[in-house]
């Protein structure tokens, strides 16, 4: 069996002499980073697009007998860099999460976090007021009311069960 050595080259960096196994990896992580590019609703924060991170916040909808709750996880997000719209029952969530740190020749040596534009769009239903919707901002979450339209709020109505 080949000795497989870790070598420390001058720049500090560890790394692998090429074998077999680290054209499998490449080919594995190649395939999943293809495969969280299909799924909108991954743990992260950000996906990977077109080569650079784009921002993906998490929704969450639910419904109760009055309205449409939208909650949207934006942390580090300012409430003025967040615009919401509704136009064609279609209601759009736009901002920018903004890098305010200053570059000073530092060498990183792990840098997960991200900053850059977003964009989410939902397809509401037409029982929706569009104009009774209310958006507040707290805490890194976004919280938008949908209330529902009289007409579109039914009584309950009770349905007898029969022997069969």
């Amino acid at each position: 069996m080949p000795r497989t050595e870790i070598t420390k080259p001058s720049n500090g960096a560890v790394t692998r002499p090429s074998d077999i196994f680290s054209a499998m990896r490449e080919e594995m992580d190649r395939m999943f980073e293809r495969f969280e590019q299909g799924w909108p609703r991954l743990p992260s924060l950000f996906s990977r697009g077109m080569g650079r991170p784009v921002m993906l916040p998490e929704v969450d909808v639910h419904e109760d007998e009055k309205q449409f709750i939208i909650e949207v996880d934006l942390p580090g997000v300012d409430e003025k860099d967040v615009t919401v719209t509704m136009a064609n029952g279609m209601m759009t969530i736009k901002g920018e999460k903004k890098s305010e740190r200053e570059e000073k020749e530092e060498n990183y040596y792990l840098a997960e976090r991200s900053y850059g534009k977003f964009e989410r769009s939902l397809s509401l239903p037409e029982t929706i007021d569009e104009d009774k919707i209310e958006a507040k901002f707290d805490k890194g979450v976004l919280k938008i009311t949908a209330p529902k339209k009289p007409e579109a709020i039914k009584a309950e109505k009770k349905i007898e069960i029969k022997k069969a």
